[in-house]
């Protein structure tokens, strides 16, 4: 029976934090969408320690995040959770009226818990909190690529700031120094009258500080932050390979890239140079979508049939185009919609391996495959691994690995070097 649920709000987000609790002994399965429907645990393995709850919720509409975030914590209490973990981006990707604080507010009020803390901070992946204002390697987050993000554009990095608006608590703040006082002196902190029923933001550079934030939280019901902060988390199974998920095996594989984040131009502009490649045009989608994707996995099937060792590539943004969404609103979504067609019709016609990049085109893609649970495989990198599933398409159950990968992650050679852990 699993002791520890969490509440992702995208696809990307809840394999990685599913990777980290894998790596720190927890068998782990990712629950697509709210398990049972919300009325039960139905889709949650009783020999799971963990479960993440898959939703789509980052850019939903507030009152939809909310009541889904509500029903995904009902539904992991009745399976048996005692213990919570909101997982949203290192970036804190919102906007400024949500989402990440009427979440925590609801998830709060339906524990009966009065405050919580907020860690974003995960510094393997480059993302750190200092003075309350998040840094995105050597950059604040508001001068980072973030700021011209298409859905969530971030113009701020102060945490406090940030947040202020979404919540109905107060926002107070535990400096780096009493971090590095250690547990017992964050402890204190957050127990002062003045953070107890607030939402606390907790400064973070390095790992051990995270360690040190885990322990000195280990008695709060509910934390929210990054996957960085499962570091300081121990599950009961020391040998984490036996809690991963094996592989498919042989078969097809592909690249479905929908991000238009920095991260991934350049590892699509690097892809390229390597991999059969073809770019998805906007104006062909939206004058004949089903032409269109047809093309596209025309393309694909005969990269297979030529060479069945390089991975055809799809993408929809690379160093040398615009952002979706920057001139046409429109153009974002018809891409998740053409790059979830391209998913369900090469699962059909033989791929067993999908590499898929972004957020919103991940959560597009899990739900056109049908797939209910993810088992959490080999890591990619760090914040990134292959999950095993199974997927639906033309009426019959397909065994597939997915690799869903934020569009921030991950080094710039990871759409050719990805496959190797496969093997």
């Amino acid at each position: 029976m699993p002791h520890l649920g969490a509440i992702a709000d995208d696809f990307t987000g809840a394999t990685d934090l599913a990777t980290m609790l894998v790596a720190r002994g927890f068998r782990t399965v990712v629950a697509v969408g709210v398990p049972g429907g919300g009325q039960d645990a139905a889709d949650v393995p009783a020999e799971a320690d963990a479960v993440v709850v898959a939703l789509k919720s980052r850019t939903a509409p507030t009152g939809q995040a909310v009541a889904e975030s509500v029903a995904a914590l009902r539904a992991l209490r009745a399976a048996g959770c005692e213990r919570f973990y909101f997982k949203y981006c290192s970036t804190f990707d919102s906007t400024p009226r949500g989402n990440i604080g009427p979440v925590a507010d609801a998830l709060l009020d339906e524990l009966g818990a009065p405050g919580t803390v907020v860690v974003p901070a995960f510094p393997a992946t480059g993302r750190t909190v200092y003075r309350a204002r998040l840094f995105v390697h050597d950059d604040l987050l508001d001068e980072s690529p973030m700021r011209d993000h298409p859905l969530t554009p971030m113009r701020d990095s102060h945490l406090g700031r940030l947040l202020a608006p979404q919540t109905v608590r107060a926002v107070h703040r535990v400096p780096h120094e009493t971090v590095r006082a250690g547990a017992g002196a964050v402890r204190e902190a957050l127990d002062a009258p003045q953070a107890r029923d607030a939402l606390t933001v907790v400064d973070a550079t390095t790992d051990d500080d995270l360690r040190t934030i885990a322990a000195a939280t280990a008695h709060l019901p509910l934390v929210t932050g990054a996957a960085g902060l499962a570091l300081g988390l121990t599950g009961p199974h020391g040998d984490q390979e036996s809690a991963r998920a094996r592989a498919t095996g042989r078969g097809p594989a592909a690249v479905l890239s929908g991000s238009a984040s920095a991260a991934t131009r350049a590892q699509v502009g690097h892809a390229r140079r390597v991999l059969p490649s073809r770019a998805l045009d906007p104006q062909a989608l939206r004058a004949d979508l089903e032409g269109a994707v047809a093309g596209l996995v025309a393309f694909a099937t005969g990269c297979w049939r030529e060479d069945p060792g390089r991975p055809p590539l799809i993408y929809a943004t690379g160093e040398e185009t615009a952002v979706p969404g920057s001139a046409d609103p429109g153009a974002a979504q018809l891409v998740e919609t053409a790059l979830a067609r391209c998913a369900t019709a090469l699962v059909a016609a033989g791929a067993r391996h999908l590499l898929v990049a972004g957020g919103e085109t991940s959560g597009a893609v899990v739900t056109a495959l049908g797939a209910r649970t993810l088992r959490i495989g080999a890591p990619i990198a760090p914040g990134v691994a292959w999950a095993h599933t199974e997927a639906v398409s033309d009426g019959s159950a397909h065994p597939v690995d997915l690799a869903l990968k934020s569009g921030n992650f991950g080094g710039t050679d990871l759409f050719t070097t990805a496959w190797g852990a496969l093997s």
